[in-house]
């Protein structure tokens, strides 16, 4: 909603200045000179980047529009989650969430989570170093090792579409002086024409120069910015389930495990001690 809203701005703000310095819209309107830059984009696009990147870019496109489903309640439902399976480790041993962790679609602890339940990725990295938990083969620093790997490719992988859009905003201005020249020499090779003709190809080129401004700094650009924010509000849920299984290996308790996970979060979405409890007790009662 927040991206409309600023799309809006910008438009009303750029389109709507012309208009009250006594401009006329329709001038604006050049397909061609659009013709030029989008379409010399995507030529670009697609020359510098591989399959596999141009892939995740596009599945990336619809993330922009999306609110965040990192939030507040998001984290104590994650953390919530996490309590009530290491409090069922510490009562009934670890063997006892081997089927929670094999099927946690039908798991009653995570059931109660439907939210966390529906994110693919989070349930895999929880039930993945669950079962290697389970199978009691790696020691502390290992798994700590191995998270580290993991949540840094899943990071590496997350910025490939951030990188291929912010580069593409990056070229739109000058794609746009290349429709500007484009212009300007079509308006060289008729130079016999009236000084009125002359004027209107004139301010036909300088509309190529000024949509590529527009469209690299006031749309492309900040698309970019809204992924790599994305990107780190996911990394970030994947830290605090490491920190939080890290020091549940390491012998604390549940509550001091959960503690730990609550600590990593932004100051924005952190609960305080008192709000994750109430949430928990809550949650477990349901």
């Amino acid at each position: 909603m927040l991206v409309i809203v600023g799309l809006l701005i910008v438009v009303g703000s750029v389109f709507g200045g012309f208009v009250l310095a006594g401009g006329h819209p329709a001038v604006l309107y050049q397909p061609v000179e659009l013709l030029i830059i989008a379409g010399a984009a995507v030529g670009a696009f697609v020359l510098g980047n591989t399959r596999k990147a141009q892939t995740a870019t596009l599945k990336s496109m619809p993330k922009i529009l999306r609110g965040t489903k990192y939030t507040k309640t998001a984290y104590m439902d994650l953390m919530a989650l996490l309590y009530d399976l290491l409090v069922k480790v510490r009562k009934e041993g670890m063997m006892s969430i081997e089927a929670d962790v094999d099927e946690p679609g039908k798991s009653a602890i995570f059931s109660h989570y439907p939210n966390i339940l529906a994110d693919h990725e989070v349930i895999e990295f929880i039930t993945d170093y669950l079962r290697l938990m389970v199978a009691g083969n790696l020691n502390v620093f290992e798994l700590e090792n191995l998270m580290d790997n993991e949540i840094e490719t899943h990071q590496q992988e997350g910025e490939v579409p951030v990188h291929c859009i912010a580069k593409l905003g990056d070229s739109m201005p000058a794609f746009g002086i290349v429709a500007a020249v484009m212009g300007v020499i079509h308006t060289m090779a008729s130079v016999g024409l009236p000084p009125s003709e002359l004027g209107i190809l004139v301010a036909q080129a300088l509309v190529g120069t000024f949509l590529g401004i527009l469209l690299g700094y006031g749309f492309v650009g900040p698309f970019a910015a809204v992924l790599e924010q994305k990107l780190s509000e996911s990394t970030k849920m994947l830290q605090c389930i490491r920190v939080t299984l890290l020091a549940s290996v390491s012998g604390y308790t549940p509550a001091l495990a959960v503690e730990f996970g609550r600590k990593v979060l932004y100051s924005t979405e952190r609960p305080s001690f008192a709000e994750l409890e109430e949430h928990v007790r809550h949650a477990r009662n349901k």
